[in-house]
C-alpha cells in the first residue's frame, strides 16, 4: 500500500507539471496585457514598461516559467498582480467555501443516488425503473446555471423559504474558523443559529450541483446492481433462503458500488468546474468566484494558482478512490 501511494504521488508530479506548462502558456498568449491592466487606462508607455520590468513580464517566456516553477516548489504562489496580496492567502480564504459546497453536494448525491439506482435495478423494467431512468436523463441534460436561477426564483423569491445569495446570514456572522467549513465550525462552536443559517444558505447551490451528480451515480449504481444480480453467488444465496433485503443491500450492493465510487471521484473534478457558474449565481465566496475575478482582471498569478490547486485536489481524490477500491474489493487491494 505504501509503495502504491509513493508510485501514484510520483506519477502525479509530471501530470501537474504538464498542467502548469499548458496553463502558463495559455495565460500568457491571450491578448490581455497584465502590465497595461495594472497601470490603468491613463498610464504612459513609460509607466507600462516600468511595471512590465517590475513583474518580469519583459523576460523570455521560458525564463518566467522557470522562475514560477521555483516559486511553486518553495511553496510560494506569488503575489496577485491586481491586489498585491499573496495568492496563497486568497486560496486559503476561498478554498474551504468551495470544498464545503462540493462535499455537501457529493454527500447529497451519494446518499440519494446509490439507493435510487439500487431500487431501480431491483425493480428492473418496472414503473420505478422507468421513472428513475427518465429523471436521471433529465438531471444530466439540465444546465446548471438555468437550474440555479429556477431554484432562486421559486424558493427564494416566490416562496421566500431559502436565502437568495451568500454563505451565512449577515446579522449572524461567520463562526470562529477551525476547519473553514461553516457547517462544521458552527457545530464545534455550539452555535446552532450559525449552523441553521449556513445550512439554509448552502441548500440551493448544493442541490444545483448535486442533481447531475446524483443522476450519474444512480445510473452507474443501477448498472452495477443489475450486473451483480446475475452472478452465481446471488442465485446461491437466494436458493438457500437468505432474506431478499440482506442479499441486495449487503452482498449485491458491496460488489456493485465500485463503478459508482469511481464516478464519485471523477465527479469531484467536474463539480469544481461547475461550481464556477454556481458560485457566481449564488454569490458564493469560493474558489470559483475568485477564479472569475482573476480572469476578468487578467491576474495571471491567481489563475495559475487556482488551476494548480484544482489539479492537486483532483490528483489526491483519484488516489483516494483507488484506496477505497482496495477496501471494497480485496482483489484490487492485492494489486496495490
Amino acid at each position: 500500500m505504501l509503495l502504491f501511494l509513493i508510485r501514484r504521488l510520483l506519477l502525479a508530479i509530471p501530470a501537474l507539471l504538464g498542467l502548469m506548462v499548458l496553463t502558463f502558456v495559455l495565460v500568457r498568449v491571450v491578448p490581455a496585457d497584465p502590465a497595461t491592466t495594472l497601470a490603468g487606462e491613463t498610464a504612459t508607455p513609460q509607466q507600462v514598461q516600468e511595471i512590465r520590468r517590475k513583474y518580469g513580464f519583459d523576460r523570455p517566456l521560458y525564463e518566467q516559467f522557470a522562475i514560477y516553477v521555483g516559486q511553486v516548489a518553495s511553496g510560494d504562489l506569488g503575489n496577485s498582480v491586481f491586489s498585491n496580496r499573496p495568492v496563497m492567502d486568497d486560496v486559503r480564504r476561498t478554498l474551504p467555501a468551495t470544498l464545503e459546497l462540493i462535499f455537501v453536494s457529493l454527500l447529497l448525491a451519494t446518499l440519494i443516488g446509490i439507493p435510487l439506482g439500487t431500487l431501480s435495478a431491483v425493480h428492473h423494467n418496472g414503473l420505478l425503473d422507468h421513472v428513475v431512468r427518465v429523471v436521471t436523463v433529465g438531471g444530466l441534460a439540465v444546465a446548471s446555471f438555468w437550474f440555479a436561477i429556477m431554484l432562486q426564483l421559486l424558493f427564494s423569491m416566490e416562496l421566500e423559504w431559502l436565502p437568495l445569495r451568500g454563505r451565512i446570514g449577515v446579522n449572524i456572522g461567520a463562526p470562529p474558523s477551525v476547519t473553514g467549513f461553516f457547517l462544521v465550525d458552527s457545530l464545534l462552536a455550539g452555535r446552532w443559529d450559525q449552523f441553521v443559517s449556513s445550512l439554509r444558505h448552502i441548500a440551493l447551490p448544493a442541490i444545483t450541483l448535486a442533481v447531475p451528480a446524483l443522476a450519474t451515480i444512480a445510473r452507474f449504481a443501477r448498472v452495477g446492481v443489475l450486473d451483480t444480480m446475475q452472478r452465481d453467488f446471488v442465485q446461491y444465496e437466494t436458493a438457500v433462503g437468505y432474506p431478499r433485503h440482506r442479499i441486495v443491500w449487503i452482498y449485491v450492493l458491496r460488489n456493485s458500488v465500485i463503478a459508482a465510487v469511481t464516478q464519485i471521484g471523477l465527479l469531484f473534478g467536474a463539480l469544481v468546474s461547475s461550481a464556477v457558474a454556481v458560485e457566481a449565481i449564488f454569490d458564493w465566496p469560493g474558489l470559483g468566484s475568485y477564479a472569475v475575478q482573476a480572469i476578468l482582471s487578467s491576474d495571471y498569478k491567481a489563475v495559475l494558482a487556482v488551476t494548480l490547486v484544482v489539479g492537486v485536489i483532483y490528483a489526491v481524490i483519484n488516489i483516494l478512490v483507488d484506496l477505497v477500491h482496495g477496501l471494497l474489493d480485496p482483489r484490487v487491494a492485492e494489486q496495490l
